[in-house]
């Protein structure tokens, strides 16, 4: 097959891949009527250039790993803004990798007398450039390449010796009648990060609401609090008011509105 060929194939892989959320090299040899091998060969190229991710039998898009902030689109920095305002002076919080966590950080540079933790080397980082200096935590554990946080049971560990007051975390998708989603497997840190915080924040951008991905990681019940933006569609902001999670939909100029609060104030 021509160069030419295998790049229109590469180009319709990553099409069906953003569309489906996960494809598997047998679908994807059927569909392409060509070996399984040389589809293999596709998804080993595209990973090295960054455009997927493989898994057992297949691959997934590039999850929420952590980018330049030059690359943090105009939603996730209003997301990154509206979650902030959630956060008050002396508050100790817990900030999972991501590159819409991350979008939180340059926001807090105001708020005093913060205690951070996270599991991401570029959270860390960009948290010792704020001048305000939160003290800062390292889950530790085991270092997971691909989505450039640390993960396992010391870092589980770890964070079950604190208390904290909110959890910050992102999601690859919201399945409006399960709960948050993700393409990692290994989903027990965030489902701790959850347990031992007071007000759980799941910051997302509208277009992964809707989306439906193998991996739970958070049911609607361990939710507080879901910061999006103003792209939310009418249905889905209806769903989540009858899960009883706080709406919180931040505007691209900055202002936002709460639209959805249950009987328990969560």
């Amino acid at each position: 097959m021509s160069k030419r060929n295998t790049a229109q194939r590469r180009h319709q892989i990553l099409a069906l891949l953003q569309e489906s959320g996960e494809i598997s090299v047998e679908q994807l040899s059927r569909r392409f009527a060509t070996s399984e091998v040389t589809i293999r060969k596709d998804l080993a190229a595209m990973e090295s250039h960054g455009l997927l991710l493989r898994r057992y039998g297949g691959a997934v898009p590039v999850p929420r790993e952590v980018v330049d902030d030059n690359a943090v689109s105009a939603s996730k920095r209003a997301i990154g803004a509206a979650a902030a305002q959630l956060v008050r002076d002396h508050n100790r919080i817990v900030i999972d990798y991501g590159r819409t966590t991350s979008a939180l950080i340059p926001a807090l540079e105001q708020k005093r007398g913060l205690v951070v933790m996270t599991n991401s080397l570029h959270v860390a980082a960009a948290l010792r450039e704020l001048h305000n200096e939160p003290t800062l935590l390292m889950t530790g554990g085991t270092w997971d390449p691909h989505f450039e946080a640390f993960q396992g049971q010391v870092a589980e560990q770890v964070l079950r010796s604190y208390d904290f007051d909110q959890a910050f975390i992102g999601a690859d998708g919201l399945d409006l009648e399960r709960g948050t989603c993700t393409f990692n497997e290994q989903v027990g840190l965030s489902r701790v990060m959850a347990e031992v915080a007071r007000q759980v924040v799941v910051m997302a951008e509208s277009s992964k609401i809707g989306r439906r991905i193998p991996n739970l990681e958070l049911p609607w019940e361990k939710v507080s609090t879901v910061v999006t933006d103003s792209s939310i569609s009418a249905e889905a902001r209806a769903a989540l008011e009858q899960r009883g999670v706080t709406l919180v939909v931040a505007e691209l100029d900055n202002e936002i509105t709460m639209e959805a609060r249950d009987a328990s104030g969560k």
